[in-house]
């Protein structure tokens, strides 16, 4: 089982959801032979989706510079690790109600017409199919099921975009509300964990 781990927070260290997602990919691993592959989105940051960018993308491949080949060579890796994947585990922290910048670099990279998703005359079809997603969800607030919650639609909505349907959100909420909120937190996204991977 090849397994990608997403890393999304903006910190390398002391981040809930990389921990949540690093029990996530352990558990996985531990049921037999697992080869793991984690991108750490702020130690290795990706660069955003930019002008330069565009240009890069849209130039036929026998026509680009050498600086525009490896700007693009650069989001051929991560779509090669997403289509290597069998499964992906993110770590997706709330930003100002949102996915981190991190993440969004990563989704602008991945998402490409003709090879992680096509157009057809009923509508885009994905073609990262067959893979598990786990997404580890946390914020400091209580929005889950609230009218603030605009980050659960953008993240189902993206990954179904590029054919990742089969997913499950583990949410560990209200770790800007103090000690006993953060308690409480962990224990239900654990209990969540356990039911996701039973």
């Amino acid at each position: 089982m090849n397994i990608l781990q997403i890393n999304s927070s903006a910190r390398s260290t002391g981040s809930e959801s990389t921990r949540l997602a690093d029990e996530i990919v352990a558990r996985l691993a531990a049921r037999g032979t697992a080869t793991v592959t984690r991108r750490d989105l702020a130690a290795e940051p990706h660069p955003v989706l930019d002008e330069a960018a565009l240009q890069a993308l849209f130039t036929p491949a026998d026509q680009r510079t050498p600086a525009q080949s490896a700007r693009v060579a650069l989001d051929d890796a991560l779509i090669a690790q997403a289509q290597a994947a069998d499964v992906i585990v993110i770590g997706a922290p709330m930003y100002n109600f949102g996915i981190t910048v991190q993440l969004k670099s990563w989704f602008d990279a991945i998402a490409r017409a003709g090879v992680t998703f096509k157009y057809t005359a009923t509508g885009p079809v994905g073609l990262l199919t067959g893979k598990k997603v786990y997404v580890a969800v946390t914020r400091g607030g209580l929005h889950r099921g609230g009218p603030s919650d605009v980050q659960l639609p953008h993240l189902k909505t993206f990954l179904s975009f590029v054919g990742l349907d089969d997913v499950e959100f583990v949410f560990s909420e209200g770790h800007g509300m103090g000690p006993e909120a953060v308690a409480r937190a962990r224990a239900e996204a654990q209990q969540q964990i356990d039911a996701a991977l039973a």
